[in-house]
């Protein structure tokens, strides 16, 4: 009975490390990096001493809770990288990153304002650039890129892409394929007007005027 104990108190944190982060990837999801840890303790159904057991600073929270989406932003960017074709490349990076950020605002704020003391969420942003910056420097040298392109051109599509509002997750998602394929004809030398992903229902519907 005694060599149980050790066991399930392991288990015990484990389940009330989970339930933090989970807490905290929906709340920083919902309304952004500022939400009080207080709040988070109480999302998740524990004590602000427990919260600060496991994550000392909000800075450790922040790097935990994005782990999966700094490692697929990783991921996805070596992708682009890799392919021989580097518009073809850029055109994946812009597509997958939009949408990565579209699923989590948290996220967004985090990549983009690189969260003070968060620094794999820095180390991340920093490995993204180096990286987009070689790929849309070849993509230049094919000549699919606009000439005048810069990487402020991606970041502020991520600006503008976290700025995009909707009633669900699907939908946000859905409009930000689309706005991807925008921004994505806008950085093509010689656009070739590709369809566009469908537009996805934003608002209510605006009715012509009666004549």
């Amino acid at each position: 009975m005694t060599d149980q104990v050790p066991h399930l108190l392991r288990s015990d944190a484990r389940d009330n490390r989970e339930r933090i982060l989970d807490a905290a990837r929906a709340l920083f999801s919902a309304e952004g990096l500022d939400v009080p840890m207080r709040e988070i303790a109480r999302r998740a159904g524990v004590g602000p001493a427990t919260l600060y057991r496991h994550f000392p600073t909000k800075q450790t929270l922040v790097t935990d809770a994005f782990a999966d989406q700094l490692h697929a932003c990783r991921t996805l960017v070596d992708e682009g990288c890799a392919d021989p074709d580097p518009w073809r490349g850029l055109c994946l990076v812009i597509e997958k990153i939009c949408e990565l950020h579209a699923r989590d605002r948290g996220f967004t704020e985090a990549f983009l304002s690189t969260f003070p003391g968060a620094t794999d969420v820095a180390a991340g942003r920093a490995y993204t650039v180096r990286a987009v910056a070689g790929l849309a420097l070849r993509a230049q040298g094919s000549g699919r890129l606009r000439p005048d392109f810069v990487l402020d051109d991606l970041v502020l599509v991520l600006m503008a892409n976290k700025g995009i509002s909707a009633t669900s997750t699907d939908t946000r998602i859905k409009a930000s394929r689309r706005f991807a394929a925008l921004a994505i004809q806008a950085f093509e030398a010689c656009p070739r007007h590709a369809p566009l992903p469908p537009a996805a229902r934003l608002g209510a519907a605006v009715a012509p005027e009666s004549r």
